[in-house]
């Protein structure tokens, strides 16, 4: 649906979009067609990998490591206070971490700190929207106090 529509989470039954408001990260619920109103909130959005799956798992471990090589390159370019990866497994296989948990990661970019996100995937069922919501919210409470 991604590759269809050009717009990032645009499946339907994705969570990502209502996380992000319920979240506070921003004051309404935004369309994946609006992704482009992420920058006055003080949001990017990109991807790990920039081919287009039905499956994270469908991506091969060097597709991951060639794809945190280039998200580290934007990164240094960009300087983001914070680099949210959503999804562990994603960031456990680009930046080679295997331990890595949800939450802020000891790892840094420079000044760009980092915090790992669970995946909205409806596949990710362990985590409900209200749970996802808590944990995006702690993001946003660190990001606001730094």
């Amino acid at each position: 649906m991604t590759a269809a529509t050009g717009h990032h989470f645009a499946r339907p039954g994705n969570r990502f979009w209502p996380v992000l408001h319920l979240s506070g990260f921003t004051p309404r619920l935004l369309k994946p067609a609006e992704q482009g109103e992420l920058p006055s909130y003080g949001l990017g959005i990109t991807n790990v990998v920039a081919r287009a799956t039905a499956r994270a798992d469908e991506l091969s471990p060097a597709e991951y490591r060639e794809g945190g090589r280039l998200l580290t390159l934007k990164v240094s370019r960009l300087r983001p206070s914070w680099l949210a990866v959503v999804g562990v497994t994603a960031y456990r296989a680009a930046f080679a971490d295997r331990t890595a948990q949800v939450g802020p990661q000891e790892r840094t970019f420079g000044d760009t700190r980092v915090w790992v996100l669970p995946n909205p995937s409806g596949l990710n069922a362990h985590w409900t929207a209200a749970t996802m919501a808590e944990e995006f919210g702690r993001l946003r409470e660190a990001a606001g106090s730094s």
